[in-house]
């Protein structure tokens, strides 16, 4: 039954009082949203759900399970435990877990949740909790990106715990450390005001949209962008390489015999800032400096990311328009051409050795 069919039904439920109607709402409210997002959850009977705002802003199982995938050992602390989806998860990689969390609700919620898991709940902040804590072979914790009004912040002295003030606290009680960030944040600046730390930085899209920004600390300082549809097209770079590279550009736009076929690397790519070792890796043309598309002659399979086959152009009606450093906005660029929305056929505006060009395109992965 949908919430909204089921919070119509009242008369229906006399014998529930007002808290206890509330509750059966909440709780199908928070199955019918996270069913798909979390299907081991939707799996256990008498499982508890929070508030809306506490399952929107949770991990999916996806990404949770990957976190767990990177670490192990016997001791870990999530200090922002939330609804626990990542101490769920976790508690798989660990012997314990201690879960910190201030809301009493959620603690409640939790311990329901957690009863059958390695997992020991404590109703406080991180800070008050770290003042008497052991030591832990990692410490967890992905601030609230919320202000005091309940509006969106991004930048870390911004969000709740401060990790940079609390930085010195952490290395004091973890071994290593896992910094869950906003995928708004601007990576570089994340990493120079914890420069402190040597990172690991994974970024993990889910079918191109990126939904997590974690930094781990170790001493390989890799970069690792992953779109979690497709684990085997991980890209591992570091910086240096990145910076040290030499991206190959098509040189004119006349006669390209590179304008076979087109690439667009994923989002978890680009927003690691790979934007010519990625071209290098694979043998491909830059079409501009600035313009994060490469070319071919031939077919380069398994590319992490979209690819089309260049096509001559076309007399389109409807088509999917694409912008990609180009003067016009896709909005703009499809009233020019008459276009409707869909279809197979693209049409792609981009730059390419400093020149504004449409390229007709259609998918091949």
């Amino acid at each position: 039954m949908q919430i909204e069919d089921l919070a119509l039904q009242r008369s229906k439920y006399k014998h529930l009082s007002d808290d206890e109607w509330r509750w059966l709402l909440q709780q199908v409210e928070g199955r019918e949203r996270t069913a798909d997002k979390l299907p081991t959850f939707a799996s256990i009977e008498d499982w508890w759900y929070p508030v809306r705002l506490s399952c929107e802003q949770c991990s999916s199982e996806e990404t949770a399970r990957y976190k767990a995938s990177l670490v192990s050992g016997e001791k870990m602390a999530d200090l922002t435990g939330g609804y626990g989806v990542d101490t769920y998860f976790l508690s798989d990689s660990f012997s314990s877990i201690d879960y910190i969390e201030q809301n009493a609700e959620l603690c409640r919620i939790t311990s329901h949740n957690f009863s059958n898991k390695p997992i020991t709940i404590h109703n406080s902040t991180a800070e008050e909790f770290l003042k008497t804590a052991e030591q832990y072979d990692l410490i967890f914790i992905d601030p609230a990106r919320r202000d005091s009004h309940g509006g969106k912040v991004f930048r870390l002295e911004d969000c709740t715990p401060n990790v940079v003030e609390l930085l010195p606290t952490l290395l004091a009680h973890g071994k290593r450390l896992m910094i869950k960030l906003s995928p708004m944040l601007e990576l570089t600046q994340a990493v120079k005001e914890l420069s402190q730390v040597k990172w690991d930085i994974h970024i993990a899209a889910v079918k191109n949209e990126v939904k997590e920004l974690l930094l781990l600390s170790g001493e390989a300082g890799q970069i690792t962008a992953i779109d979690l549809a497709k684990k085997e097209q991980a890209f591992v770079f570091s910086r240096a390489e990145e910076l040290n590279c030499e991206a190959i550009h098509v040189r004119s736009t006349i006669n390209s015999e590179a304008l076979h076929f087109l690439y667009e690397p994923n989002a978890a790519i680009l927003k690691a800032g790979a934007y010519k070792l990625v071209g290098t890796r694979f043998g491909l043309q830059k079409l501009d400096v600035n313009t994060h598309l490469y070319c071919s002659d031939t077919f380069v399979e398994n590319f992490p990311g979209r690819v089309w086959r260049i096509v001559e152009k076309q007399d389109l009606k409807q088509a999917n328009v694409i912008c990609r450093n180009y003067p016009l906005t896709p909005e703009q660029l499809k009233k020019k051409l008459h276009l409707r929305d869909g279809g197979t056929a693209y049409v792609i505006g981009c730059k390419v050795a400093g020149k504004p060009m449409m390229l007709y395109a259609e998918r091949l992965a």
